[in-house]
């Protein structure tokens, strides 16, 4: 438990920050999930679209490794690439 009057303060803001960085990281998985659920080629490739969005923003924001985030595209790109 804190001790000092900062440290409660801290407490505080930490449990918005990781409440708020779960939000992002649902996001990616989410839109990940929707690119590999995808019905058709189409339907992946504005999926596929969609996650670049996302996971371009949450890797700028610190939340997701910058390089995680382009593994994830390449994979994903890979994998719509491969669809007929």
């Amino acid at each position: 438990m804190p001790h000092t009057k900062q440290q409660k303060k801290r407490m505080k803001k930490d449990i918005q920050l990781r409440l708020r960085n779960r939000a992002y990281k649902s996001q990616v998985k989410t839109a990940k999930k929707k690119v590999l659920g995808a019905e058709n080629r189409e339907e992946a490739l504005k999926a596929l679209e969609n996650f670049y969005k996302v996971a371009d923003s949450v890797a700028q924001k610190g939340i997701l490794h910058k390089n995680k985030a382009s593994r994830d595209k390449s994979k994903l790109a890979r994998y719509v690439n491969s669809l007929k």
